[in-house]
């Protein structure tokens, strides 16, 4: 007796190609930090066209996988290769003139990854040809040492192995974490996006603090850089709560009460760091109708 078995419906279909060509729009500090992990995942890509006037280094532009160009329409003219996904890595400001050609490109395939501030997919939709394929994402500072935290939002149209794509993408610079909603990226941006200028402002003030203490200024340097440093490494390696971590180096009657009694007096510091995320929370969405055209 034979018994029909359910078809093997993977074993012959052809499997989603993950070599795909890539541009770069805008290679800054962010666009180069995104650059240097992707030149280590050469099998991800067929080729990356990098589209910025001002070029980029000559040790990049050696290499075989990737080619600068000033503007799409020399891409265009000099790379038949249809394009796959498009990162867009310009400010805010200029992204509505940067963004203009691709207006005219009508292939409805093409994902656009954006990692600017600020603008929405609605806008990006709007002045990308009514696109769906829309990606956000907000990376921050330490990608460029391999060490940041991107938050991405897809929009629910973009097939599910493309947005596994941009994750990968995102993931050459650090760790990726998927939003469940577009509206949180503006409160993202305020925490993760600028948090890294919020620690770096500590370890200044610590540092002019010692120097003021008594202590070389480079050793005051030293020794505040190393101390955030170290915390941050703990930050990540032990799963106790911050605050648990706090207590755990707050002996009571000692110096660090002592400290603390100045910064959590009324809960002082913690309104601040409210305060100030709730401006750069506001400055993000502020940012997004800044550039709508007259």
């Amino acid at each position: 007796m034979t018994t029909n078995a359910p078809m093997q419906k993977t074993q012959n279909q052809p499997k989603w190609e993950r070599n795909q060509h890539l541009v770069l729009l805008g290679c800054g500090k962010m666009g180069s930090a995104l650059l240097e992990g992707w030149v280590h995942q050469r099998e991800k890509f067929k080729c990356i066209s990098i589209i910025e006037p001002a070029g980029i280094s000559a040790e990049l532009e050696a290499l075989d996988l990737i080619t600068c160009y000033d503007s799409l329409e020399q891409l265009i003219a000099q790379n038949t290769t249809p394009i796959d996904f498009v990162v867009l890595a310009v400010k805010p400001q200029v992204m509505l003139d940067a963004i203009a050609p691709f207006s005219k490109i009508t292939d409805e395939n093409i994902v656009f990854l954006s990692i600017a501030a600020g603008l929405s997919s609605h806008w990006l939709r709007e002045h990308l040809n009514g696109t769906k394929q829309i990606v956000r994402a907000m990376p921050n500072t330490p990608a460029s040492v391999g060490a940041g935290i991107t938050a991405i939002y897809a929009d629910a149209e973009i097939p599910k192995q493309k947005t596994e794509y941009c994750v990968d993408l995102l993931k050459a610079v650090g760790e990726v974490i998927m939003l469940p909603n577009e509206q949180m990226i503006d409160a993202v941006t305020a925490l993760s996006g600028s948090g890294p200028a919020y620690v770096f402002l500590l370890a200044e003030a610590m540092q002019l603090a010692g120097k003021k203490l008594g202590i070389p200024d480079e050793l005051s340097r030293k020794l505040a850089r190393e101390t955030v440093f170290g915390a941050g490494v703990l930050l990540t390696q032990d799963p106790s709560d911050s605050s648990t971590l706090r207590e755990n180096v707050t002996s009571k009657g000692g110096t660090t009460a002592a400290a603390l009694s100045v910064l959590m007096e009324e809960d002082c510091f913690l309104d601040l760091i409210l305060t100030a995320m709730q401006k750069a929370e506001k400055r993000s969405r502020e940012l997004g109708e800044l550039v709508l055209p007259n």
